[in-house]
């Protein structure tokens, strides 16, 4: 058993007592304390780290992602979501091999877990490529095999197959870091009887369902149009909310189906920086929140945002719904960073994760308040909100070990990485 005792540090525990100062302490992979004072004598430790002048607060958790995307940022920029998808994004990802999806997400690793995100969602292909980096990287993530049943038969055949499986092979693997969903894209790309049978899927394996749905006002009409139904009854009816679920944007939602959402405790991840880029619209965060709805936060692909930046989608999160609402207490500085930690691990069912307590799981991080933009020191939690960016993380664990210290990634090569996703890029758009 491994002992260390972070001394000297401010801790953001997203319990009951918010802001601890003093000591927190981990044996192998779990909080086993938290305090003012040491536990035990400091030569009792195996490891001894001072946290003088860094806030240490839960892992940030991006409940929706395509972490290979990162191979298209800035490729298709300032266009309406179908025009962007159906003529820059699934043109060259359909060029995409395993390596592109390997270097892509691997890049997206390393953006994610240097600026603090412990815990992702991933729809996407090439899942096996996805499950290999993270677990190579240490971190911790949800994964899905993304399915677009928009194809002949044999291939929603061989699509279906592959997504179960993915999840066969990789659920609570590596540690128990990798979880597993089943993910058909969205209404308007699969069609009906392709969602039962996905959903069926998911009965049989006993896994939760993630989908995209509602994120703009066009495909909310198309769906009216198709199928007589609003994207959230026409679910319903297919039975995918009898699964646990966690949707995508929930952008246009009315009164009705957010009801319905809480009433089948679905799950929303809003994405306020991708949502705004692609001007789909402001989802009505307060209303789900007041309705029951559990709400987390993503950053979608950085091809969408462009960055995997979760201070920022916390931040837009706190000031979004005060400008459009004009409510200035319409989600407070502490209900934003609960979004984007403890809301996010329930979000996904995960239940050791998202706080600074006994009993959890290690995965915390730690921020450099010693800057500046952290002066005075009034609020904290505060400042997370409202001061505090990507950059400002320095330290990463999961799991109880250490994946980024001193802003160094230990497990990933990050240059070469980049040099890679580089590579790919240039090959995906030279022909």
């Amino acid at each position: 058993m491994k002992t260390t005792l972070i001394k000297n540090g401010t801790f953001i525990t997203m319990a009951d007592t918010q802001v601890v100062t003093g000591c927190l302490e981990i044996q192998d992979d779990r909080i086993t304390y938290i305090g003012s004072t040491p536990n035990q004598p400091l030569d009792q430790y195996d490891e001894v780290i001072d946290g003088t002048g860094k806030l240490f607060m839960p892992g940030l958790v991006n409940t929706h992602c395509h972490a290979a995307m990162s191979l298209l940022r800035g490729y298709g920029d300032d266009l309406a979501l179908q025009v962007w998808l159906q003529e820059k994004m699934w043109p060259i990802e359909g060029k995409f091999t395993a390596e592109d999806v390997r270097f892509g997400t691997e890049l997206s690793i390393l953006e994610m877990v240097k600026g603090g995100t412990t815990t992702f969602v991933d729809m996407y292909d090439h899942m096996n490529e996805v499950a290999q980096a993270v677990e190579q990287s240490g971190m911790r993530a949800c994964l899905t095999r993304g399915v677009i049943g928009l194809c002949p038969p044999d291939v929603q055949d061989a699509k279906l197959k592959e997504a179960v499986q993915f999840a066969k092979d990789w659920h609570g693997k590596a540690n128990g870091r990798i979880t597993t969903m089943m993910s058909p894209h969205a209404p308007y790309t699969c069609p009906p009887d392709y969602i039962e049978r996905i959903v069926q899927a998911a009965h049989d394996l006993n896994l939760p369902i993630h989908t995209h749905m509602s994120e703009s006002r066009r495909e909310v009409q198309e769906n009216e149009e198709q199928y007589g139904l609003r994207p959230v009854a026409h679910l319903e009816k297919l039975g995918m909310f009898a699964r646990p679920t966690l949707v995508a944007h929930g952008v246009h939602l009315t009164d009705e189906e957010i009801a319905t959402l809480a009433r089948y405790d679905v799950r929303v991840s809003h994405n306020p920086g991708s949502n705004l880029k692609l001007a789909s619209g402001i989802a009505r965060v307060p209303e789900l929140r007041k309705a029951g709805v559990l709400v987390s936060l993503g950053t979608d692909s950085s091809a969408s945002n462009n960055n995997l930046d979760m201070f920022e989608e916390m931040r837009l999160a706190a000031l979004l719904h005060k400008g459009v609402s004009g409510d200035p207490v319409a989600v407070p500085a502490f209900e934003a960073l609960q979004m984007g930690t403890i809301d996010g691990a329930k979000s996904i069912w995960l239940h050791e994760v998202g706080q600074l307590v006994p009993g959890m799981k290690a995965d915390l991080i730690a921020v450099d308040i010693d800057q500046p933009h952290f002066y005075p020191k009034t609020n904290y939690i505060s400042h997370m909100i409202y001061s505090a960016s990507a950059k400002d993380v320095t330290d990463v664990c999961v799991d109880g070990q250490w994946i980024v210290r001193g802003g160094e990634c230990l497990t990933l090569d990050e240059e070469k990485i980049k040099y890679e996703a580089q590579a790919c890029f240039e090959r995906l758009t030279s022909s």
